[in-house]
């Protein structure tokens, strides 16, 4: 069985920083690591100066693609009607969340409080990746 993650944009900063060892670790173990279009965007966007958009650029090229279909988009504007108010659901989270439940892969995360109410989402904290 492929083991299968969707990362999120906290853990790929860590590991773009030099602070992590843990997406390599798991490319050792043969996790098939994913991003999508939002967490990459979101990365290009924190970077400062064109040599470190550079590096995420090199650095993101060593994950695989999962395609924003429209049934995300969907599940995505969803989530916000439901959690915006209640939660602060913010827009990039939906749709990684709505990405992670429509593929059922899990979404590795620091930040487990931004999705852990969202009941088609597997989340799963660096620690518990076994």
């Amino acid at each position: 069985m492929d083991k299968l993650l969707l990362c999120d944009t906290c853990v790929i900063i860590d590991y773009i920083n030099g602070n992590s060892t843990l997406l390599s670790d798991l490319k050792e173990r043969h996790f098939i690591l994913f991003v999508n279009s939002v967490i990459e965007m979101e990365l290009l966007q924190g970077a400062h100066d064109k040599e470190e958009l550079k590096k995420i650029g090199q650095k993101l090229n060593t994950f695989r693609r999962l395609e924003i279909s429209q049934d995300i988009l969907y599940i995505a504007t969803t989530l916000i009607r439901k959690y915006s108010l209640s939660h602060n659901m913010q827009l990039p989270d939906s749709v990684i969340a709505a990405t992670a439940s429509v593929y059922d892969v899990p979404l590795l995360t620091y930040n487990t409080r931004d999705f852990k109410y969202i009941p088609d989402v597997k989340i799963l904290k660096p620690s518990q990746v076994d």
